[in-house]
């Protein structure tokens, strides 16, 4: 059954039978699958609704997380303070603050993994995400088990790299290597989001090869192809020396994008 939209009073009866204190509409079963340990990720969730913060609050500490929850921005910076959390939740629409507007004060200066949840059709909203560095959208209302699919999925692409593995892939002044999700320039370590950090490992482990926008969005699990675009954008800013005249990563006119790194 999906969560409703920000501000949406709307719950089916199936919802209202299993309604809880704090109203969450979570069977007893999944309820109790699993209570938070101090291992657990640690998620922080922003939205105004008070109702769907606690609708996921209680679902997503009754599956692997412990979750702290936010009502605005001004209240998540003070958390954050306090506090470090793995991945960040965040609302677009909040009043004073917005979430992009949090995100981008956020990805300054920190690669934590964000999540933000749009209104269902707000491609604009999506997309100006994208381009502040935010790893992945959900628009609303959504099903709780896509939610879990997602984070499960920022946390692996966000897991501590691995030792470098000497196999690195050379784009001029920029380093890359694979296995680790290293990306240095100059000799100086350059910050990537996970996003950014699975394709460069895509079109790295595949150095030569064209993929097109539909391919890399079914190996990476991205909806929108345009994400594909921003993300390939951004890559270029942090590799090329001149991103308009890119020489690593190239596009294919009528096909998509390849990387080709200088020969070893």
């Amino acid at each position: 059954m999906p969560l409703p939209r920000s501000g949406s009073s709307y719950v089916s009866m199936a919802d209202a039978k299993t309604a809880r204190a704090g109203g969450a509409f979570l069977s007893g079963a999944a309820m109790s699958q699993g209570k938070p340990r101090l291992a657990d990720p640690h998620l922080l969730v922003v939205d105004d609704d008070e109702r769907l913060r606690a609708l996921l609050q209680r679902y997503l500490s009754g599956n692997g997380f412990r979750v702290s929850a936010a009502r605005d921005a001004a209240e998540a910076r003070a958390l954050m303070k306090s506090m470090a959390f793995d991945a960040l939740v965040l609302d677009v629409m909040m009043p004073g603050e917005s979430g992009l507007e949090l995100a981008k004060s956020v990805r300054a200066g920190s690669a934590v993994p964000i999540l933000m949840l749009t209104a269902r059709g707000e491609a604009s909203d999506r997309i100006a995400g994208l381009e502040l560095g935010v790893d992945d959208y959900l628009p609303k209302p959504f099903e709780p088990r896509e939610l879990l699919l997602r984070l499960g999925a920022l946390m692996r692409r966000a897991a501590p790299p691995a030792e470098a593995t000497g196999q690195t892939v050379k784009m001029g002044t920029a380093l890359f290597d694979p296995g680790a999700g290293r990306l240095t320039k100059h000799g100086k370590p350059v910050r990537l989001t996970s996003a950014e950090s699975a394709l460069l490992q895509l079109f790295s482990t595949h150095a030569g090869h064209p993929f097109s926008r539909g391919d890399l969005c079914a190996r990476l699990g991205v909806a929108l192809e345009r994400s594909i675009d921003v993300q390939v954008t951004r890559l270029r800013r942090k590799i090329e020396d001149d991103p308009k005249l890119p020489l690593y990563l190239q596009t294919v006119r009528g096909v998509g994008y390849v990387l080709v790194p200088d020969r070893a």
